[in-house]
């Protein structure tokens, strides 16, 4: 390991049980000032609880934890505080009807002769946001701002807090590609500043981008612990799982049947011109392209979610006019979208509700629903598809990602559909559970169905595509069969380089 200087958290043999389950076995955990230390597992392999147990959060049953050398007790979230440490976790957290300067110092605000120092207020945030080469007005209130902003304002707090370690939990979800690349410059600005920072994400590629070292946890135990140029992705996903990237994404292949979608000369001004693609029976249809190629616009235009204005779409050999999602889900189209939590899902909603959503008009009895009905069919999908939920009744915003997305498939696999869009499948899910999701793929085509599977990250598009269509800037560049798949083909191809393509 690197020779670092400055220890700054240690968390050695720490266990944890919640009744008989025990989330953390003995494990330890080293991060220094300076250090971008990465924290990757499966769910359930016991990140969270380790993280929560050293914000306070979970009180540990045995172990130790060290602040630059001196054990302490961590009583709560403040205390944790008050020691240095900051979270910033997936979900925003912050009052977003205050201004940017009142959440900086929410609770302690600066007295001048008895009234607020807004002055200092705004002096301050902005002497923190400047310092992070962050673009926020210190004075804009909150739930004005993007989610991308709202998240580097708690980057920006936590920091202002004095913190000698900030947590990230999943810190791109719901960030574009380029305000990705501006967290990791706050990243890297917190590295040069000496403060530690513990990196946790199921996006490998990130990982490898911006991590010194990298701690391997499983089923609540510790794995390993290497600098991040010592190993690779295969390597890592070994450890995590015990299966190699090649593994991961492939599945068994079916035979392809006859034209099952044919869409012709479909075109959107802005957005995508004259496209044209097929999709066979038992087919995946891989879309690759780069962010802003146009790949979910096109498939959102054949779903009826957007319109197009010229071009024809046929399935199953005969012309039809979408206007709307649901005439395709008439038709027999179900789309999952990229963002499951605002398009996909109710969240508010238990798993029977949602996977009957799309076909509650098929259990009603003279205009009630029919509750036996609702729950048998809620029940054999859950076991079906192995959605691990304590009962149908749980509401789906408590369920990890990878089950939320099963309960997506569940209600399309309950409408009958035959065509299934998947937009981004295993954004924010762990590798184990991307395996069960291709697994699921699998079923689908066995079932005679067929698959148009929009993935950014090519080894996935690669490994589960029997073809793939290449689209750069609303214009199909080429299709490729598998047997001409080649990474450096398709990025020229994605990048518009027209050479490669065949006349």
């Amino acid at each position: 390991m690197r020779n670092w200087t400055h220890e700054v958290v240690r968390m050695t043999d720490i266990h944890k049980s919640f009744g008989s389950v025990h989330a953390l076995k003995g494990v330890k955990l080293q991060v220094h000032a300076g250090e971008v230390h990465a924290l990757v597992g499966e769910n359930g392999a016991g990140k969270s609880t380790l993280i929560k147990t050293l914000m306070g959060v979970h009180q540990k049953d045995q172990g130790e934890i060290y602040i630059e050398g001196k054990e302490v007790t961590v009583q709560d979230p403040i205390h944790a505080g008050n020691l240095g440490l900051g979270c910033v976790y997936q979900d925003v957290t912050i009052a977003r009807h205050l201004t940017v300067g009142e959440n900086f110092f929410l609770g302690k605000l600066p007295k001048k002769k008895g009234l607020v120092d807004w002055d200092t207020v705004y002096r301050e945030t902005g002497k923190t946001l400047d310092g992070l080469n962050i673009q926020v007005n210190p004075r804009a209130v909150v739930k004005n701002l993007s989610v991308a902003q709202q998240e580097m304002v708690v980057i920006a707090k936590t920091v202002h807090q004095d913190c000698k370690l900030v947590v990230f939990d999943e810190p791109t979800a719901l960030l574009a590609n380029e305000e990705v690349d501006e967290l990791f410059k706050i990243i890297d600005t917190l590295k040069n500043k000496g403060i530690a920072v513990i990196y946790i994400s199921h996006r490998l590629e990130e990982i490898f981008q911006i991590c010194d070292t990298i701690t391997v946890f499983k089923d609540g135990a510790w794995v390993n612990t290497v600098e991040t140029a010592a190993t690779d992705e295969d390597q890592l996903i070994a450890m995590m799982v015990g299966r190699t990237i090649e593994d991961m994404y492939s599945i068994e292949h079916c035979e392809p049947g006859e034209v099952v979608l044919d869409v012709k000369g479909l075109t959107r001004k802005g957005a995508f011109e004259n496209i044209n693609l097929t999709l066979h029976k038992s087919e995946v249809l891989g879309m690759f392209g780069l962010v802003g190629s146009g790949r979910t616009e096109i498939m959102r235009a054949v779903f009826g979610a957007d319109s197009y204005e010229e071009g024809t779409i046929e399935l199953f050999g005969k012309e039809v006019k979408i206007t709307s999602p649901r005439d395709a889900i008439r038709l027999g189209i179900g789309l999952l979208p990229e963002d499951r939590k605002e398009q996909g899902l109710s969240l508010a909603t238990s798993v029977k509700e949602n996977i009957n959503l799309a076909t509650y008009d098929r259990i009603m009895d003279r205009g009630l629903i029919n509750l036996r009905k609702e729950s048998a069919v809620a029940k054999k999908y859950v076991k079906d598809l192995l959605i691990k939920t304590p009962s149908i009744e749980q509401k789906v915003k408590n369920l990890s990602g990878g089950n939320q997305q099963k309960v997506v498939i569940g209600k399309w696999l309950n409408r009958d559909s035959r065509i299934f869009i998947f937009d981004e499948p295993t954004v924010g899910i762990d590798v184990g559970a991307k395996r069960e999701i291709f697994r699921l793929f699998e079923k689908i085509l066995e079932a005679g169905n067929s698959i148009v599977l929009i993935s950014s990250y090519l080894p996935e598009a690669m490994g589960i595509s029997d073809r793939l269509v290449v689209i750069h800037e609303g214009k199909k560049m080429d299709t490729l069969m598998r047997d001409e798949f080649e990474e450096e083909r398709i990025l020229r191809l994605a990048s518009g380089i027209k050479s490669l393509v065949e006349e």
